[in-house]
């Protein structure tokens, strides 16, 4: 049997239900690669003898044939943006270096009680502003397909935990790709669910929310496994009143909405890597479209939103100890204060026309495909500030011209998710993200399942190279 780390976590959970592995064997093994692979830096807490003890009671439960959940003994991590019981959230920041919350997240608090076992807090770049994750608090998280390239952001140590079996499940955040950035980097999958289906109270405000809790794995099984969860109303978040999820399925042929390019400078091997990847959906019973839709143009909107809410969070810490943020935190917000209540409101009108504009588009398809990110993963070192090239070309500002097909749909609150579909030439993962109607998480998971047997992504990241 290979590792207990390189497992799925559907195989985890059937062979501790079938006592042929324990918790306390699969835990162990998540510890072990996390040593083994510490110079990637994917985690800022560690839960080491807290996880033990949880595993050795989730043993003893089974033994006495008590009922045990979908997730039990399965070792699971949660970024360090994400309220945990007993155990520091940080925000991946200094300013929070000794914060233990009282209680669980809702997503954290259903994934412990269907029996998964908290491990550690992911690294997240501070308060989750950037797409890299790197910050003074804890340094910087690699990629483990390349060093010298970016995990993207702001959920990267999520990715990395995931895709090199520091446990077999994570919840990262996503607000503005945060999920699908680093996903699409470091070669796993990734949910950015609809708005409010995973219910996520710590948004100061909720009726404004663009911030997402949601499930990485290494494939589309388990994260619809994990889905399964996580999902379900929760009547504190005004979202999340109802279980509005949509069990139908499509009759006749899934049309699929291809969006190339949406304002954007595309690289080529990314192109080809998602034409290669959609090419199959034809034997599959679907058929593909390519549309137009400027999504780049949103991007003024969605850095008023952005950096007017780290403002009114931060203003404070920046005037009183500035010392202890990041620069480039400091930086995001401080460019807040350029904008009016009327720029703020010219911002959430442009939200309005940019989901009117998607739900038109849903209206003769069932899904929209896309790459995840414009580029391949950007090199360490990005000026988040600075334009990038792509192809060579001038691309324009970071958001825009690298994953202008995330951040909209935050606004939208449409599902998204991302999948790996190839390599470059470099040996870099690709991204397809995949986007579905409100409340149709399941729908997209079940054609992302069907195209991710197409694909048959089965790369591993080079830190296994010679394993």
């Amino acid at each position: 049997m290979p590792e207990i780390a390189d497992l799925d976590a559907i195989s985890i959970a059937r062979l501790i239900s079938s006592a042929e592995i324990s918790a306390c064997e699969a835990v162990s093994s998540a510890f072990r690669r996390i040593e083994e692979q510490a110079e990637l830096n994917a985690f800022i807490t560690l839960c080491e003898e807290r996880a033990r003890r949880e595993a050795e009671a989730a043993d003893a439960a089974r033994m006495r044939g008590e009922a045990i959940g979908p997730l039990h003994g399965i070792p699971f991590s949660v970024k360090d943006l994400t309220n945990t019981a007993g155990v520091q959230t940080s925000q991946g920041s200094a300013l929070f270096a000794v914060k233990v919350p009282d209680a669980d997240a809702v997503a954290v608090a259903r994934a412990r009680a269907a029996g998964a076992i908290l491990i550690g807090k992911t690294t997240t770049p501070e308060f989750g502003h950037k797409p890299f994750t790197e910050g003074p608090y804890f340094g910087r998280t690699l990629n483990p397909w390349d060093p010298a390239r970016t995990c993207g952001g702001s959920s990267g140590g999520a990715a990395v935990a995931v895709a090199t079996g520091m446990g077999a499940l994570a919840l990262g955040s996503d607000g503005g790709g945060s999920i699908r950035i680093p996903a699409s980097c470091c070669g796993v999958t990734g949910l950015k669910a609809t708005l409010g289906v995973i219910p996520n109270l710590q948004a100061p405000d909720l009726f404004g929310a663009n911030s997402y809790v949601g499930p990485m794995a290494r494939n589309i099984a388990d994260l619809a496994y994990f889905f399964d969860v996580l999902a379900g109303p929760d009547r504190r978040d005004p979202y999340g009143q109802s279980d509005g999820l949509s069990g139908r399925s499509r009759d006749g042929r899934i049309r699929i909405a291809l969006l190339m390019r949406c304002g954007n400078v595309l690289d080529p091997e990314v192109e080809r890597g998602v034409l290669d990847a959609i090419s199959h959906a034809g034997s599959l019973g679907m058929d593909v479209e390519e549309i137009e839709l400027n999504l780049v143009s949103l991007e003024s909107a969605f850095l008023v939103i952005l950096r007017s809410a780290l403002l009114s969070r931060l203003r404070t810490a920046i005037e009183q100890t500035p010392d202890l943020l990041d620069p480039t935190l400091i930086r995001t917000a401080e460019a807040g204060r350029a904008y009016s209540a009327v720029d703020l409101w010219e911002a959430n009108y442009a939200r309005t026309r940019c989901f009117a504009a998607v739900q038109k588009i849903f209206e003769r398809y069932d899904l929209i495909a896309s790459p995840t990110l414009s580029a391949p993963p950007l090199p360490v070192g990005t000026d988040p500030f600075a334009c990038i090239e792509i192809d060579g070309k001038d691309a324009g500002t970071i958001r825009g011209a690298w994953y202008p097909y995330t951040f909209p749909f935050n606004l939208t609150g449409h599902p998204a998710l991302s999948m790996p579909c190839g390599l470059t030439r470099d040996g870099l993962p690709v991204g397809l993200q995949l986007v579905g109607r409100w409340n149709e998480d399941r729908f997209l998971l079940e054609i992302a399942a069907r195209l991710e047997e197409a694909i048959a992504f089965t790369a591993r990241p080079r830190v296994f190279a010679d394993a």
